[in-house]
């Protein structure tokens, strides 16, 4: 099969990728794109790349919620849950929140509390330690649980759990999850999981928000057709916008329109936990995805991480504008060590894993003594630098727990699962992007060997290093504003949904200087003297800091995306550089 020919000649850039262009049925579709819908070439390009359609392009543009939703009905077990929960709910039963510690969990629980709230109801929240109690449901939690309460809802976890579920005697559990199932299902009177081996996996991509909004959507239809006033669901897609991005799901259909019209909620601050995470965060303009997933995601994070449990989920759900500004204030904290160890074990796992090579399907590390609260990160590092699948594992005791993160196209939740079954892990679970798993230390070589041989199967052995997808090209002069707004049109970009990137051919670097440790501004000019100013994070990790910071007077090919910086109250377009290559 011929190579696709390098974009501008780029075959291998100052971090070593490729730069791949439109192919040459998306160049068609662009200008197919641009003369049917009357859209900027550069914008019909960016449609192109996502392989929108000429008559889907405004629609896609401005999606809608209405057009997206399912009937919830359509899930396995759905009429079930909503039917016991607004049962509950009107009759005041005693319920229990049983969340996950991550910010889908929390965010999930903080969905349910708020609709609770606003009926005049409270709920038990309880989140399992990370350390002493590990990942979902477990026994004693669930029969303390259930010996106190009428309904126990699982959220973001207990689609795995048949013994911790069995052992809540005499209450009804539902769960409400999007983590892979197993051949079978757990006791409970109800598991929606568009991830469920008998579900057509059409929603597989939501996140556990996503199904507790789904739920709560059917809940309220029950309200509303027994004549009843239901809570205000569309005041919660901050929620489930946060968690939709924070937990990597695909920014693809429904999941798109959420999360759009999430960030215009959350751009109102009437929930007060976000709003004091965004405040310690030092958000001065309203929050978009990257906002979601590097700002305010990992702070929620850190209390389940390195804190306590149940803060993330406490914070989402208070009401308090004070408590609020404490717990916000604590997580920040809470943030900031957890990268001072997520730093150290990942120098660490990089050149353990190193020592192993790059090349196999699956790369990992493991070490005595590693935080179970970042491994899941470092790991996430080591598949983005090596395009890999990637597992981290802390060991203590004999005992391994460890965390995965995988690539597009390589399913690690179905083959951590079939590693589980085969008793190589004690306990495994996830879905196609994440797992989770605990082993023996002395099962590791074993169990890593032949979950590197599943990952082989698939392909995972077959990814090349990643190369840098291309939109177009453009020049400084051409760059405003309102192109980017036009742009921005298109998102919200993240996973599953790559920001545009382009291309600015034959640049004349104007001024270059070090900023902190690793990161380059720098100021771009081309030949008809337009210039734009930018920003490389991490450019001294790699030989594009050098290349630029001593540039001689060269020219280069720069690529990158085009954002608007808004510091100081003034709006401008601003390149986020991301590569370059001598022109």
């Amino acid at each position: 099969m011929t190579e696709t020919p390098a974009f501008l000649g780029v075959a291998s850039s100052a971090t070593g990728r490729r730069w791949i262009g439109l192919s040459i049925e998306q160049d068609r579709l662009a200008q197919t794109i641009a003369q049917q819908a009357e859209l900027p070439d550069i914008l019909s390009r960016t449609l192109a790349r996502r392989g929108v359609q000429p008559e889907e392009a405004a629609r896609f543009l401005t999606p809608a919620l209405r057009d997206l939703m399912p009937d919830p009905s359509v899930f396995r077990d759905m009429d079930t849950a909503a039917e016991r929960i607004y049962a509950a709910a009107k009759s005041r039963q005693r319920i229990a929140i049983f969340a996950d510690y991550d910010v889908d969990g929390g965010s999930s629980a903080a969905l349910l509390l708020d609709w609770l709230r606003q009926q005049g109801q409270d709920a038990t929240l309880y989140v399992p330690d990370r350390i002493e109690e590990g990942y979902g449901p477990n026994e004693p939690a669930m029969a303390g649980l259930a010996a106190a309460h009428d309904l126990i809802i699982c959220v973001d976890c207990g689609t795995l759990s048949h013994d911790a579920i069995a052992a809540a005697k005499g209450t009804d559990v539902i769960v409400l999850d999007h983590h892979t199932g197993g051949e079978t299902l757990p006791p409970a009177l109800a598991v929606v999981n568009p991830n469920r081996q008998d579900e057509e996996g059409d929603f597989g991509y939501l996140c556990a928000a996503g199904v507790v909004f789904l739920t709560l959507v059917a809940v309220n239809r029950l309200m509303r057709n027994a004549g009843e006033a239901a809570p205000d669901l569309m005041s919660m897609l901050d929620l489930v916008a946060l968690a939709t991005v924070a937990d990597v799901a695909p920014l693809i259909g429904l999941n798109r329109a959420l999360v759009r019209q999430g960030l215009k909620v959350m751009g109102a601050r009437k929930r007060v936990g976000l709003t004091a995470l965004s405040d310690v965060g030092r958000l001065t303009t309203a929050p978009n995805a990257y906002h979601l997933g590097f700002v305010l995601g990992p702070r929620v994070n850190a209390g389940g991480r390195i804190g306590k449990a149940d803060l993330g989920a406490r914070l989402l759900s208070c009401t308090n504008p004070d408590e609020a500004s404490a717990m916000a204030d604590q997580l920040d904290i809470l943030n900031t060590e957890r990268r001072e160890i997520e730093a150290s074990v990942r120098l660490k796992a990089i050149e353990q894993a190193e020592e192993r090579g790059f090349d196999a399907p699956l790369v990992w590390a493991a070490g005595e003594g590693w935080h179970p609260g970042v491994v899941g990160i470092v790991a996430a590092r080591l598949k983005e630098a090596t395009n890999r699948p990637a597992v981290v594992i802390g060991l203590e005791n004999g005992i391994g727990k460890g965390s995965g993160r995988s690539v597009t196209g390589i399913d690690l939740g179905a083959a951590v699962a079939t590693c589980t079954r085969e008793g190589l892990f004690q306990k495994g679970g996830g879905h196609k992007m994440a797992a989770g798993l605990t082993l023996a230390e002395d099962q590791l070589d074993a169990a890593m060997a032949r979950l590197s041989e599943l990952l082989g199967k698939q392909g995972a052995n077959e990814i090349g290093p990643k190369d840098l997808q291309l939109d177009g090209t453009i020049q400084p002069s051409a760059i405003t504003t309102e192109l980017i707004e036009q742009l921005e049109s298109a998102g919200p970009f993240g996973a599953g949904a790559p920001a545009p990137r382009f291309a600015l051919p034959a640049q004349r670097i104007a001024f270059a200087k070090r900023a902190g440790e690793n990161h380059l501004r720098l100021t771009a000019q081309d030949a008809n003297g337009g210039r734009i100013d930018a920003i490389a994070f991490g450019a001294f990790d790699s030989a594009l800091g050098p290349m630029i910071e001593g540039h001689k007077g060269q020219l280069f090919h720069l690529a990158g995306r085009l954002e608007i910086d808004e510091w100081g109250g003034r709006r401008k377009a601003k390149l986020r550089l991301e590569d370059a290559a001598l022109a």
